[in-house]
């Protein structure tokens, strides 16, 4: 098994924290593993992949590893690979069309608009409070609220380096809530419903990888309808992008005028952390699966494929 890890996106230290912690399960459960640290330089990456492993683990994060670039590279390869596709890789990564389909799908989503810098510089995009946020990275790089009396909007359009487009959503109350789902088409399965909990203003980027950035309770402690509805919705948005492997579907639960709330589905992680304490992981462990016993599960059901 090869481990791809790194990568050239805002997310390559996470990566590579994924990557060793994913090389070591796989050790563990008894995979023979090279590491390779992806770079810009493809030629390199290609030389790397000779000789050609039975599958890859796919650790990257982010542009380039989750969108579908790096799903392709091995697609023409012919060599079998975890996670998601092509088609679904893109389709995840880009909020916007995966909106679209969890939309079709008749899946509660928040309303939306996507708008350019120079936008935003000129005009109030929606009501406040309201978030910002690119609509192709992942772990809460660039995401801001705007609040009541915030006077941030046309310096955070000059300060913006995330991209072309903007996601404005309405901001809404109440708890983060993920689930992960496992498999694809007829046999993937929600595992379990996590309520994350932190100090920071919202589950941002130091958050999620700092120590002591916030904390986890699963099961999520919320109104037994509003836990089966975030179960089944995950599952829907998995199979609505056509997901295989692992994926993991972030919601807002807005419980503020009493449960059980309204649920939100923000997006769906085609490629969710990887560490023995992130948050797949911990769902797995949940259900009696440990950490090297899922990575080696995603390798069996490593494959090319869309």
């Amino acid at each position: 098994v090869v481990v791809l890890m790194g990568g050239i996106s805002a997310e390559r230290e996470v990566s590579l924290s994924s990557g060793a912690q994913c090389a070591a399960a796989l050790r563990k459960a008894g995979h023979s593993v090279r590491e390779i640290d992806v770079t810009r330089d493809v030629r390199a990456l290609l030389d790397a992949l000779d000789p050609r492993p039975d599958a890859v683990f796919n650790a990257l994060h982010g542009r380039f590893g989750e969108d579908g670039c790096i799903q392709g590279i091995l697609e023409w390869l012919a060599i079998p690979y975890t996670h998601s596709g092509v088609r679904a890789s893109a389709t995840a990564m880009d909020k916007a069309a995966a909106k679209a389909a969890f939309a079709t799908a008749s899946l509660p989503v928040a309303p939306h608009k996507v708008i350019a810098p120079s936008d935003l510089a000129e005009t109030e995009p929606m009501a406040r409070p309201y978030v910002l946020k690119p609509v192709d990275e992942g772990s809460s790089v660039g995401v801001t609220i705007v609040r009541n009396g915030d006077n941030r909007p046309a310096q955070l359009a000059a300060d913006w380096t995330f991209g072309a487009r903007i996601m404005v959503e309405p901001f809404i109350p109440g708890r983060d809530l993920t689930v992960a789902v496992m498999g694809e088409n007829g046999t993937s399965r929600a595992l379990a419903v996590t309520e994350i909990v932190t100090d920071h203003r919202f589950y941002d980027y130091s958050a999620k990888y700092e120590d002591g950035g916030s904390r986890h309770i699963i099961p999520a402690g919320i109104h037994q309808a509003a836990y089966d509805q975030a179960m089944a919705a995950a599952v829907a948005a998995h199979r609505a992008l056509g997901c295989r492997g692992v994926s993991r579907c972030d919601f807002r639960y807005d419980d503020t005028a009493g449960e059980p709330g309204r649920l939100v589905l923000l997006e769906i992680n085609t490629q969710p952390g990887m560490t023995p304490t992130s948050l797949v992981p911990e769902q797995a462990a949940h259900l009696g699966m440990d950490f090297p016993a899922l990575c080696s599960w995603l390798v069996e059901h490593a494959r090319c494929g869309p």
